[in-house]
């Protein structure tokens, strides 16, 4: 687990409660002692959970409100079933979650880093898929692409056009609508699996770190190595399974 990867399993922690007993959070937490840029992430996350709770404990119900369910509650309980109470949970959720809108998320920044957009796109080609077009012609690729609003005046390596194209799928980052590209790179795939090698293009200015023109930067994510460049205003990240040489030879 690297840091990245800590902190977004760390957005779900609350300190003081039971999350620091799931496997996952603990391992974030321990990795937060060794890393002083993690522990001061953490410790701002920890803060604003406390001013969360802050809020919650500011907020006075209406007078008499308490009495008036307590009475309500009294002469219809017998009344009340199995399908009214979850309507009710289901509402006094809903008012939760409205709250937590306007308390917590004002505090919440998207993350739109490189690493966290290169983590998470890994995820979706590592994970079952299912292809919105499946084709190896390019030009209907672009028109679909194009009819989702995704990028799709994209341009490929000349060795990666000689690749296997399989399909297209269209993926969203914080808003923004992301072209993914399977292709095949001729070795056995894995069960189920479509293609083994992926191409994922959004606008560079969704990604707040992203190279600048004429970088290129290679780094291992998850179980894939990686390539990502920009050119002409769009930030393009490469992967598949292997080692550095697995993904030059596609550049």
């Amino acid at each position: 687990m690297n840091p990245d990867e800590a902190k977004q399993i760390l957005l779900l922690y609350r300190p003081g409660t039971a999350d620091a007993e799931d496997p996952q959070i603990a391992e974030a937490l321990a990795l937060a002692k060794q890393d002083t840029e993690l522990a001061r992430w953490l410790e701002e996350h920890c803060k604003g959970q406390a001013a969360l709770r802050a809020k919650f404990r500011q907020l006075t119900p209406p007078a008499g409100l308490q009495e008036q369910i307590i009475s309500e509650h009294a002469a219809s309980r017998r009344r009340i079933s199995a399908r009214q109470r979850l309507q009710f949970a289901l509402v006094l959720l809903i008012l939760l979650l409205g709250a937590l809108a306007v308390f917590w998320l004002p505090h919440r920044p998207a993350d739109n880093s490189l690493a966290i957009y290169q983590n998470r796109m890994a995820r979706v080609a590592l994970s079952p898929y299912g292809m919105d077009l499946l084709t190896n012609n390019p030009m209907p690729i672009r028109a679909y692409l194009a009819q989702r609003h995704a990028p799709a005046d994209f341009m490929l390596p000349a060795p990666l056009q000689q690749a296997t194209l399989i399909g297209c799928a269209v993926e969203q980052w914080q808003g923004e609508m992301v072209t993914m590209i399977c292709f095949r790179t001729g070795k056995p795939l894995p069960p189920n699996a479509a293609g083994d090698l992926w191409l994922f293009v959004v606008d560079r200015a969704a990604v707040k770190d992203a190279p600048e023109g004429g970088q290129l930067r290679l780094a291992k994510v998850n179980r894939l190595i990686t390539a990502s460049w920009t050119e002409d205003g769009k930030l393009y990240f490469l992967g598949t399974e292997g080692e550095a040489a697995a993904i030059k030879q596609y550049l």
